[in-house]
């Protein structure tokens, strides 16, 4: 495929866990990708752009969507994947928590997908996809996360109405909502626990993030969607 035809997806938090699976199954699409990541190694693969950075920092946004355009001409999906959780009692929060959770999980959002949507209306069409949290439309009393609820939860509405917003100008807009998944963000020591809230009784595993990412790149009359990819969490406990 020349460099021409080929599409160019851009992830956010890929360094690793879903972001780094998000990596390699785009790759195995056939698409070049750019990825970014605070603390993200060049990539050997000359497929893969990988741009370090705060994603929380409009400076940032601006880095890596100029650099997608410069090294492959063209941004084709771009997949919101870096985000924070802090599950705290309400009141236990900080101002220090709220501003971090808030910058990176909306803030690092608005920029990039601005800036993103600017250049896909330019080619004609595009498809972003956010990644949110299930627990935000399906709150548990063991794990309180009004934060996630508040960031995540907005992604999700901004999701529908980037959808509606584009529907007419060949950009689609989803998002998945996994439950919680088995990476480093997690430390080994709660996965019994963790387990244990999911109704079917195990922790989701990347791949399965990963590919719900992959059937909505696949799917070109899926816009607006939120897909819960949570283990039966999103049907009842």
């Amino acid at each position: 495929m020349s460099m021409q035809n080929q599409k160019v997806a851009v992830i956010t938090g890929a360094s690793q866990g879903i972001g780094a699976g998000l990596v390699e199954a785009y790759r195995k699409l056939g698409h070049a990708v750019v990825a970014t990541s605070r603390t993200i190694p060049p990539a050997e693969d000359a497929g893969v752009l990988a741009v370090q950075g705060d994603i929380a920092d409009p400076a940032t946004a601006e880095r890596v969507i100029s650099a997608a355009v410069e090294r492959f001409g063209r941004v084709d999906t771009l997949v919101n994947n870096a985000g924070v959780y802090v599950a705290k009692p309400f009141t236990d929060y900080t101002a220090e928590d709220y501003a971090t959770v808030t910058r990176i999980n909306l803030a690092g959002f608005f920029h990039l997908t601005q800036l993103a949507v600017g250049q896909m209306l330019a080619q004609g069409g595009g498809h972003i996809v956010n990644i949110s949290a299930s627990i935000v439309d399906n709150p548990d009393s063991r794990v309180p996360s009004v934060l996630a609820a508040l960031t995540k939860g907005g992604l999700q509405s901004a999701t529908k109405s980037l959808a509606i917003e584009y529907a007419t100008r060949g950009i689609r807009a989803n998002a998945v909502s996994p439950g919680t998944t088995r990476t480093p963000m997690h430390d080994p020591q709660t996965h019994q626990f963790l387990a244990d809230l999911q109704p079917v009784g195990r922790m989701g595993e990347i791949h399965d993030v990963v590919e719900a990412v992959v059937y909505l790149e696949n799917a070109p009359f899926v816009t607006g969607e939120i897909l819960h990819v949570d283990g039966g969490m999103s049907a009842g406990h």
